[in-house]
């Protein structure tokens, strides 16, 4: 078992502690899914921090209300940004309205568990939201972060991953039976695969990447999940759990994305603040060992390069 790294903070630490006394003025950051939830108090901790940050959204109404509750509770002000994942069009559209340089990038939307929906391309929604459309948003990025000249994305993922690998022979669910929860693990498993072959790939540039498991939080993103389910899962899984605040879920991705801590530091799965240890059975977090998979990582970057070609 590798050693597992820590930076002083843990599973309690909330977003505001891990970057306490950290200055983001002149850094510009993009939080995606930052209308709510632990996006939400991920873009207010940066902005508080002195941030210029943009939440891509597809709910204007959601944006604006972000907006709001930002400006009332730090006085910063966030800039929302039409953006829908499962579009590829309106990743594309986001991509070429950016001008500038990038310092942050949190890759935090997601769907989970969702019926089985496909996108006009036939892609299986889960995959083609949680990964591919981060993969065009971020590879389309690159730019603007290579000219930040030091930057830092951060790809959320989710301890779900260990309940599936990526099917490179089915990937969107056309022969195999479709499970919401397999679908989910699948694309959590390519967020991490991503987040490690984009570090191998950019880390000359100035651009570090690290995946991560926030922990399980109380938001819309269980809205596909009753709680009979879940706790289902939970008791198949047989290991300890406790679940976290908003503030606390969005602790991780916040030192990731800001904390001097974790400067020079890429191609890492962190939870709780720290570097992940192997998943092992019944234990409550870790990294699966194909999650780990250098040539998965690299096929994944070449089958996802190819899917959204145009």
């Amino acid at each position: 078992m590798s050693e597992r790294k820590e930076f002083g903070f843990g599973y309690e630490s909330t977003a505001e502690e891990v970057i306490a006394g950290v200055d983001l003025t002149g850094r510009r950051a993009i939080v995606t899914g930052g209308a709510s939830g632990i996006g939400l108090e991920t873009a207010r901790v940066l902005a508080a921090a002195g941030a210029e940050v943009t939440i891509p959204v597809r709910d204007p109404a959601a944006g604006e209300r972000a907006v709001e509750l930002i400006s009332a509770s730090t006085g910063a002000k966030v800039r929302p940004a039409p953006l829908d994942l499962a579009d590829q069009a309106s990743v594309r559209a986001f991509v070429a309205g950016w001008t500038g340089p990038l310092h942050i990038l949190v890759d935090n939307a997601g769907v989970m568990a969702c019926p089985l929906t496909r996108t006009p391309e036939g892609w299986e929604l889960q995959f083609a939201t949680n990964h591919l459309g981060h993969f065009t948003l971020t590879t389309g990025l690159h730019p603007a972060l290579a000219e930040a000249g030091s930057a830092r994305v951060v790809v959320v993922s989710s301890l779900g991953h260990v309940r599936g690998n990526v099917d490179f022979d089915d990937l969107h669910f056309n022969r195999r039976a479709y499970d919401p929860f397999i679908a989910y693990g699948q694309s959590k498993t390519a967020n991490i695969l991503f987040a490690a072959e984009a570090d191998r790939r950019w880390a000359a540039d100035g651009i570090r990447v690290n995946s991560l498991m926030p922990g399980s939080i109380a938001t819309a993103l269980q809205r596909h999940v009753d709680e009979e389910t879940l706790q289902r899962l939970r008791n198949a899984m047989n290991a300890p759990y406790r679940r976290k605040t908003i503030a606390q879920g969005a602790a991780t991705q916040v030192l990731l994305a800001a904390s001097p801590l974790v400067e020079g530091i890429g191609g890492e799965y962190f939870e709780d603040c720290a570097v992940a240890e192997p998943h092992l059975p019944g234990m409550f977090g870790g990294i699966a060992d194909y999650a780990r998979d250098p040539a998965a990582a690299a096929r994944l970057w070449e089958v996802s390069q190819a899917l959204v070609a145009r």
